[in-house]
């Protein structure tokens, strides 16, 4: 059977590990219910691929590339997410799993479609039978380039049950997850038909630039994917002791300047329900050679049929104009002056127009354009490139791309807010595009979505610097350390070529990165010299003060940041404007100017988790619990309405108590999620990080420690743990070796911390007055 779609050979390939099909027949049967679902779904005949004999499987001895080549030529691509699937060794990971992303990639409609909806969806529909380990989903999400937005069949229970769903449940009242199989077999089926409806309306175009002589202008383009904006992803904590506040530490984005190309009146004023009306008036024969007259009306033609390919603007086409040209009289394009142009343009309802000539000095051809408002008269911008005769074509195809980047990048302006400056040094109108896609994931802390927008920007133009900066900064919210670094890097290098205000944010990330808080400080400080109505800097030097605990400052600095939004009467961009000016009023005990900032923040991100978190921890330093178990309450229902997880809502909810101070209930979460996963050297880490630090029971906390680095002697967070417990047993020998191997391991993969450096100073400083006494 083929695909419903032509040149494919199956619609679904169904990925799985053997050994999870080999007790009952789990997944054998999941394919024969989706089948039947399918079948009432879809009116085509949709075809499934599933190995469902292992002795079939596809030995190593084997051609895999060659074997596998048909049958993962698919549409959709469902892995059943297991407790062994995100194995790098095995073969359905290798074989099929990173095999198809590699082939979606590289086919005509790429890994991810866009639904009718608008909305985006991967290609790749995971569907999960298991709680999978945090290492695993960053595993999947690294290689997705994505967040893992699973359908889930797991069947949980208070008694610790976590196993597959079963289409026939004796209790399946019993489920803390509260699904039911066949409804989720529904919602898989209507993934698909979203996903395969969205490929067949999706136009199947090309996507490099136009470059090359041909006979006629007709330049293919992508079809611009764009990101869900209205499903927020929820940030998650690196770290489960860590405060939701000091995760935003990580956050500290180097934000965004824009482009001011046209004056911002004046383009609002241009603006017809985001696009802009364009007519372009024939070129004038400057050169006296009537052989050029041709190409008067040739020009024109060629940039109209370009221009026309681009949905955001509205191009009057060649009869319109030179109909009405026509019409007034003009049988000499020379004639035609700006003034007259104008005219001619206000008469087609064009905003603006493009109003050019064709010169020629020796064997020098030169070919101008100008862009005008068609009511002002005023020019925007000019432009000039010079060729010879035989590459009358190519300077067309370049005027061509020049003028559609400047429109289009303008136009892109409309989703901005003036909080930034003119910086962005990439002409290119798609790299443009896919650094905004990137910003809005952003700041909906949707990390590895903006990671794949920003290296899509990088990919076009890889001088893109404010691309670069921003990408660094995604890769550090989700811990990638080390791309962070290589990324800084390459950044750093391009310094030179930077104009004054971008240097500075390269050494503000080099700083952040390589070098200390101190020199991040100074280095905000001076790019707040050059402009100190911007807020970021001042939102970013706020989190540096709060990285060294001077919270006086911070709060001198977030406050700063939000006196200029409220000048400018426009909210914050993004919750954490008033969640880290509210952590540092949390942590010099303003509780009462705490509380009038979330009841402002509410206004501006009602629902949001992050603040009802902050909320809950406020109500318990005031003594009202029965506040605090109100906002704890609409914060778990928030995130499972939201699909968070159940392991980083258990997370979220160690943090709101340890803040709160309410730590039998924290030390609580702790050791249930270690006992669901007792041999789990993350659990093991952070009750025994818990137990040490709250002083509960250092021995203990020791104890579970050495267990995790038992399965990993080089992990820093764990060294720092140790290190910590032999410091509070007085143990300062021995505790500021296993401190400063942590220490050395942690400034070689990842970011300075200043906690950390105080506990090995604090080491330190005890040795020194045991050898002095």
């Amino acid at each position: 059977m083929s695909s419903i779609i032509e040149g494919y050979n199956y619609d679904i390939f169904i990925s799985y590990r053997q050994k999870d099909n080999k007790h009952d027949g789990w997944v054998t049967k999941f394919v024969e219910n989706l089948k039947g679902e399918l079948e009432a779904t879809f009116k085509e005949d949709v075809s499934v691929y599933f190995d469902e004999n292992p002795h079939d499987r596809l030995q190593e001895t084997h051609n895999v590339d060659k074997s596998l080549e048909g049958k993962l030529n698919c549409l959709i691509f469902i892995p059943i997410l297991s407790q062994t699937y995100c194995d790098p060794k095995s073969y359905a990971w290798q074989n099929e799993f990173l095999a198809f992303i590699k082939t979606a990639e590289n086919d005509r409609f790429g890994k991810d479609i866009k639904l009718r909806s608008g909305n985006v969806a991967s290609r790749i529909l995971p569907v999960r039978i298991h709680d999978l380990e945090p290492e695993d989903v960053k595993l999947f999400e690294k290689e997705t380039g994505s967040v893992l937005r699973a359908i889930d069949f797991i069947f949980k229970t208070t008694t610790g049950v976590s196993r597959p769903l079963l289409s026939i449940e004796d209790h399946p009242n019993d489920n803390l997850n509260k699904t039911f199989y066949r409804d989720q077999i529904n919602k898989v089926a209507h993934a698909i038909k979203e996903i395969i409806l969205g490929m067949k309306i999706e136009p199947v175009l090309e996507v490099k630039e136009k470059v090359q002589q041909r006979e006629s202008v007709k330049e293919s383009r992508e079809d611009e994917r764009r990101i869900d904006l209205e499903k927020p992803a929820k940030a998650v904590r690196s770290k489960i002791l860590i405060p939701v506040a000091i995760v935003a530490l990580l956050i500290v984005a180097g934000i965004i300047a824009y482009p001011k190309l046209f004056k911002r009146d004046t383009l609002e004023s241009l603006r017809e329900i985001g696009k802009i009306s364009v007519a372009v008036i024939p070129f004038q024969n400057m050169t006296n050679d009537t052989t050029w007259n041709v190409w008067q009306d040739g020009i024109q033609n060629e940039l109209i049929t370009y221009l026309t390919n681009s949905e955001e603007l509205k191009v009057r086409q060649t009869e319109s104009v030179n109909t009405l040209i026509q019409s007034k009289g003009f049988t000499n394009y020379a004639s035609i002056t700006p003034s007259v142009a104008s005219k001619i343009s206000q008469k087609l309802d064009a905003n603006i127009f493009i109003y050019g000539s064709i010169k020629q000095v020796g064997t020098t051809l030169r070919v101008n354009a100008q862009l005008i408002d068609s009511k002002s008269e005023e020019i925007f911008k000019s432009f000039q490139i010079d060729g010879t005769e035989e590459k009358i074509l190519n300077i067309t195809d370049s005027l061509s791309v020049m003028l559609r980047d400047f429109i289009l990048i303008s136009i892109l302006e409309k989703d901005i807010i003036k909080d930034f400056r003119p910086l962005i040094s990439t002409s290119s109108s798609k790299a443009y595009r896919y650094y905004l896609y990137g910003n809005q994931a952003f700041y909906k802390y949707d990390y590895p979505t903006s990671r794949e927008w920003y290296r899509k920007a990088i990919d076009i133009d890889s001088s893109f610097a404010e691309a670069i900066r921003m990408l660094i900064y995604s890769n550090l919210n989700q811990d990638y350390f080390e791309e962070s670094k290589k990324w800084c890097l390459k950044y750093y290098q391009k310094r030179d070529q930077m104009p004054e205000q971008e240097k500075l944010w390269a050494d503000i990330i080099y700083a952040r990165l390589l070098e200390t808080p101190n020199e991040e400080i100074k280095y905000l400080k001076l790019l707040i010299g050059y402009d100190d109505e911007m807020p970021v800097p001042h939102f970013n030097l706020g989190i540096a003060y709060l990285r060294f605990g001077l919270y006086d400052l911070a709060i001198t600095e977030f406050e700063k940041e939000l006196e200029i939004y409220k000048k400018w009467e426009s909210k914050p961009r993004w919750s954490l404007s008033y969640i880290q000016l509210g952590n540092a009023y949390h942590k010099m005990g303003m509780y009462m100017k705490e509380r009038e900032l979330y009841r402002k923040a509410e206004q501006d991100f009602p629902d949001d988790p992050e603040i009802i978190a902050h909320q809950s921890v406020l109500s318990f330093s005031l003594g009202d619990t029965v506040k605090a178990k109100r906002y704890i309450e609409k914060y778990v229902t928030i995130g499972k309405k939201n699909s968070v997880s159940d392991t980083t809502i258990r997370t979220d909810l160690v943090w709101i108590y340890n803040e709160g101070g309410v730590l039998d209930k924290a030390e609580a979460i702790l050791r249930e999620a270690l006992s669901f996963e007792p041999e789990n050297p993350d659990r093991q880490n952070n009750l025994a990080y818990f137990l040490i630090d709250k002083d509960q029971n250092i021995s203990e906390g020791i104890e579970l420690v050495d267990k995790a680095l038992e399965s990993s002697p080089e992990n820093f967070s764990y060294l720092h743990t140790k290190g910590l417990g032999l410091y509070k047993q007085g143990k300062f020998q021995e505790a500021l070796e296993v401190l400063q191997k942590s220490w050395d391991i942690r400034r070689e993969k990842a970011v300075y911390d200043h906690e950390a450096f105080l506990h090995l100073e604090a080491a330190k400083k005890a040795v020194a007055n045991l050898k002095n006494n």
